[in-house]
């Protein structure tokens, strides 16, 4: 890992970090990640890159599009996403979208794709998780300031 990547993980995972890259960088990843193809995302390090999915959901209440850059770890052909919000004590507004309508859509690897969103639970849950923790540590930190349990969201490819 480069210098630069240590510095912004490191960054990422104190409460500043946090809040930066949930109320900031998003914003502007938005717009970059539909610019490039999602090829870059401004507010990561190069390590993760090729991590990062532009996932939209339909609004849970209001039903409209809603648009989010996320970290994401592949598990074969399907994606986990961690419903940390940086630690908040309340879920991301992501989260209560794909439980309440679980057919999304996802740009990742410079790809669009339809998927079917599950929350993971029991075994499969601390699989995943641990699976996550390898490519961001920072979610163990996250966890630890809140005294809900972070979900674990299974994005499943949509047969064509």
């Amino acid at each position: 890992m480069s210098f630069y990547d240590r510095v912004i993980e490191s960054f990422a995972r104190t409460k500043a970090g946090a809040w930066f890259f949930v109320h900031v960088a998003t914003h502007v990843d938005r717009h970059v990640m539909r610019w490039t193809g999602g090829r870059v995302s401004v507010g990561l390090g190069t390590r993760f890159q090729g991590y990062v999915v532009l996932l939209v959901t339909r609004g849970a209440k209001s039903g409209r599009e809603r648009t989010i850059p996320l970290l994401a770890t592949p598990d074969g052909d399907r994606l986990v996403l961690i419903a940390s919000y940086g630690g908040n004590p309340r879920h991301p507004a992501w989260y209560g979208n794909v439980k309440k309508t679980p057919r999304c859509r996802a740009l990742f690897g410079g790809r669009w794709r339809d998927y079917d969103a599950y929350e993971a639970e029991g075994e499969e849950r601390a699989r995943l998780w641990e699976t996550a923790l390898q490519n961001y540590r920072g979610y163990a930190d996250y966890q630890a300031r809140v005294d809900r349990r972070i979900p674990v969201i299974v994005l499943d490819p949509r047969a064509s």
